[in-house]
């Protein structure tokens, strides 16, 4: 458990965390800083306090802000990586994960390797003795696959390898990766931490010292931090989290079995359904749900579109995690960087959408979608 942060800081009686929006801060002796503070991508009083939360939300000893998701994962991977290791990936992550992996750093020497982690034996099959990191999602986006993140990572440290669990899709408020035997858990606040779709940032987690000093050096070395304000908005959503998580799986749940009973669906992704091929493991790892699902219309390319094009409540948008209600279609939207071969054999066609239940009036919802349907 990270150190409960203090929540008068300045020592004003703020009430609420001040955004701190200077660049410098002044010092008194050459040799040392005036309480602790000198340049603000070194560290910011906001960005402290954000960080403090962080860690506490996941259960762990450190937390870090950064000014994106996908920041946070370049400053993971460059911190505890040298050339010529080796990363083993589920085979369905974020497209944007899989464009810095395949685009980016494969050009410095790092190689990866993807296995569809919803079976153990799949993952242990592709170690090496250069494997250094296994990096998961659970659920997965967009197909919403689980994988057992305490026998994965198990087997990880057995190769001496650590686990990274990319939890943004369930939050903290639904599932701690730590608890569950993983090293390090990250999230892209711009999702459900924030919450309201006004602010992009990303976060890491853990509770080993020697990992944590050396992604901290580079938090400040490669600089890509959260801004003041950021940190700020994001620890303005963290205060709501909990209602706001309850309302997205109340929902969620609807939602779902809604689309599942409809005949123009022809399969509904969510863990919270029965009909979930992993819904027992869901149940032993998870305390819910949550709002993410994908389905496939009974439909192609142009019924798709129809479908998209006549929502009025859902909005068509990238992104997820907010307090209203987005849908988007992933082979042309947040996977579109995913070679389509690719996405053909993860299972990404042209009939598949990926919503982000928001926390609207259940009735207002369905309706919207029963309406859009009626163009199928």
């Amino acid at each position: 458990m990270g150190e409960e942060p203090n929540l008068r800081d300045g020592g004003s009686g703020d009430v609420v965390v001040p955004i701190h929006l200077s660049s410098t801060f002044a010092r008194k002796d050459v040799d040392k800083p005036t309480g602790g503070y000198e340049y603000s991508r070194s560290g910011n009083p906001t960005r402290d306090a954000l960080e403090k939360r962080l860690a506490v939300l996941e259960n762990a000893k450190y937390g870090m802000a950064f000014g994106s998701g996908l920041g946070a994962e370049t400053t993971l991977l460059l911190s505890l990586l040298q050339k010529g290791d080796h990363v083993i990936g589920f085979d369905d992550l974020y497209g944007g994960t899989k464009r810095l992996f395949n685009r980016t750093l494969a050009n410095f020497g790092l190689d990866f390797t993807y296995a569809d982690a919803t079976r153990v034996e799949n993952v242990e099959a592709v170690f090496r003795e250069n494997t250094k990191i296994v990096w998961l999602e659970s659920p997965t986006n967009p197909l919403m696959k689980l994988c057992d993140i305490r026998e994965i990572s198990k087997i990880a440290r057995e190769h001496g390898a650590i686990t990274v669990v990319d939890n943004t899709f369930m939050s903290p408020f639904f599932q701690n990766p730590l608890d569950l035997g993983a090293d390090i858990v990250l999230h892209s606040t711009t999702k459900y931490i924030g919450g309201h779709s006004d602010v992009v940032g990303g976060a890491i987690m853990l509770n080993d010292e020697e990992a944590y000093r050396k992604i901290k050096f580079n938090q400040n070395a490669i600089g890509a931090i959260s801004s003041p304000f950021d940190s700020f908005l994001v620890l303005r959503g963290i205060k709501t989290l909990a209602l706001r998580m309850e309302r997205h799986d109340f929902n969620g749940l609807k939602v779902a079995r809604y689309l599942e009973s409809h005949p123009k669906i022809r399969r509904v992704n969510y863990p919270g359904l029965e009909s979930h091929p992993q819904y027992g493991l869901a149940k032993r790892q998870m305390r819910g749900s949550g709002g993410m699902i994908s389905f496939e219309l009974d439909t192609g390319l142009p019924g798709t579109k129809k479908f998209l094009e006549n929502l009025q409540v859902f909005s068509l948008a990238e992104s997820l995690g907010g307090v209203e209600s987005l849908i988007e279609h992933p082979a042309r939207m947040t996977h579109a960087s995913v070679p389509e071969d690719e996405r053909k054999v993860i299972g990404i066609t042209d009939s598949l959408v990926r919503l982000s239940v928001g926390i609207e009036d259940i009735d207002d919802l369905i309706g919207d979608l029963g309406h859009a349907l009626s163009y199928v």
